[in-house]
């Protein structure tokens, strides 16, 4: 996060981007007043505030390549942003940089349903682009909770997966190309259409880097045909543990479901009491495993993944027996976040990756935290590729509460760590994970990753201050921890 300068050195600075930037865009595509500009002075991470210098909102290629040129000439720095959903900081502003709203490019540019097809301006929702292709058969298989409103730009920034992940990939597996500009507003594409691109194959390095590399503004992704069917099971176990071991046995047993989520308790009864989706609220767990393909296919899958169900010690099983109850089944999984914000005035969304042998592991080490920090946690997992998302719920009016939520994030990353996990799945870096960068990686590791960075923004303009943390920042967490007591993990490295 930058510190914010002096009122009137801001002030001068404010004055002088906005003059540049005016002959970039009309008029009323920036705003700078405080009451213009407080809308964006966070993402879904609302712990966290800052109010940008200018927010610019373009409307064509053209004004986007010349309001990065100017920032780049006076050496602003630039915030891309898309619809704000993301929930790791990563559209935070920078106190004297530019926040470049890219709200404008909402264009289907083509479907192509012979190549299975879709290009799509950054601006894009999750849903519209299924939407659009419904008419071929087709869909777009990555389906954040969030996909009614997150933006295919803000997908490629953070490689967002979704409930069906397992079995069709994240973000990085369904986009064949992604078009943009650098920060100093050379045009770059990544990917091709075809099935192999010339030169280096930076595509994978492009998705999921958080805006710090480019600025996306077109992508062609993969469309898939819409199954024939889906059915799906609600399986309840009366122990974790059990609901953990019953993950692994089902992709043990060669079973790749087209989704596989898991919810505690807490957070089986905080979505119930939301959507009414016909949830347990005796189990102490439960599982929403998927299958969809040709009638057939279902019927043999739903069977065996039953049997294996029970096996492990489902302690109840119902399976949809109409879309209408499927549907019904997933929307309280889908919900789980408006969910958690009914029952708490803010709530910290983690997110992490563990071995999926480790589920339960996690979720009674989880249970332990809450009586640490004294605050409540709703746990909901894309279990079947151990994607943890913990809702820590806290007051963020409470300065120590937001300081104990903080510390009890960083102990469920830290603990994902040891137990051979990483510190983050799908909700990317930001500035919520800088401290537990400093855990996941070393110095050497660290210095690699800002020297990739380096070669497509020497400056540092992109998106400042997020992803990779400084070498003093690392030591200043590990000195925090120490003089906290909060030092959870010693066998982990603090650089």
């Amino acid at each position: 996060m930058s510190d914010t300068p002096p009122p009137s050195e801001r002030a001068a600075r404010q004055a002088a981007v906005v003059q540049a930037l005016s002959s970039c865009v009309p008029a009323h595509a920036l705003l700078w007043d405080e009451e213009d500009t407080t809308p964006y002075e966070c993402d879904g991470l609302t712990a966290y505030r800052q109010r940008p210098l200018v927010v610019c909102l373009p409307q064509d290629e053209t004004q986007v390549q010349a309001v990065l040129q100017t920032c780049h000439r006076l050496a602003v720095p630039v915030v891309a942003r898309g619809a704000g959903t993301g929930l790791s900081g990563g559209a935070l502003p920078h106190a004297m940089g530019v926040t470049l709203s890219l709200a404008r490019f909402n264009r289907i540019v083509r479907i192509d349903p012979l190549a299975r097809t879709a290009t799509v301006q950054c601006g894009v929702r999750n849903l519209a682009i299924s939407e659009a292709a419904a008419r071929h058969g087709l869909y777009y298989a990555p389906d954040p909770s969030s996909q009614i409103a997150c933006t295919i730009g803000g997908n490629i920034a953070e490689n967002s997966g979704g409930v069906h992940c397992l079995k069709y990939g994240l973000t990085l597996h369904n986009v064949l190309r992604v078009r943009g500009f650098t920060v100093e507003g050379e045009p770059v594409e990544f990917g091709s259409e075809a099935l192999d691109a010339p030169g280096l194959d930076l595509l994978a390095a492009v998705i999921g880097s958080e805006g710090m590399l480019a600025v996306t503004l077109e992508a062609t992704v993969r469309l898939i045909p819409r199954p024939q069917t889906a059915r799906c099971i609600m399986a309840s176990f009366a122990d974790v543990r059990d609901a953990g071991n019953a993950v692994a046995a089902v992709i043990a047993a060669g079973i790749v479901p087209a989704g596989l989520e898991m919810m505690d308790g807490p957070m089986t009864r905080a979505v119930e009491d939301f959507v009414h989706a016909g949830y347990d609220l005796g189990a102490a767990a439960i599982l929403l495993c998927e299958s969809d393909g040709t009638p057939e296919e279902v019927q043999e899958e739903i069977a065996r993944m039953s049997e294996v169900l029970q096996g492990a010690g489902a302690t109840a099983i119902a399976v949809s027996q109409s879309e209408e109850e499927r549907l019904r089944f997933w929307s309280g999984r889908k919900n789980a976040f408006p969910a958690s914000g009914r029952i708490s005035p803010d709530y910290m969304c983690m997110d992490s990756t563990i071995p999926r042998k480790r589920l339960a592991d996690i979720l009674l080490a989880i249970a332990e935290m809450e009586k640490k920090y004294a605050l409540r946690c709703c746990n909901v997992f894309h279990a079947g590729d151990g994607n943890l998302h913990p809702l820590i719920l806290f007051d963020a009016n409470d300065p120590d509460e937001l300081h104990r939520a903080e510390l009890f994030g960083a102990d469920i990353l830290e603990t994902s760590v040891a137990m051979g996990g990483t510190v983050t799945g799908e909700h990317g870096v930001g500035v919520e994970k800088l401290n537990s960068m400093c855990v996941q990686f070393s110095p050497e590791e660290n210095a690699q990753m800002r020297a990739f960075k380096a070669a497509f923004d020497p400056a540092g303009l992109l998106n400042p201050g997020k992803v990779i943390p400084t070498l003093a920042r690392c030591a200043e967490y590990g000195r925090m921890l120490v003089r906290g007591g909060q030092l959870a993990h010693p066998e982990l490295p603090r650089f």
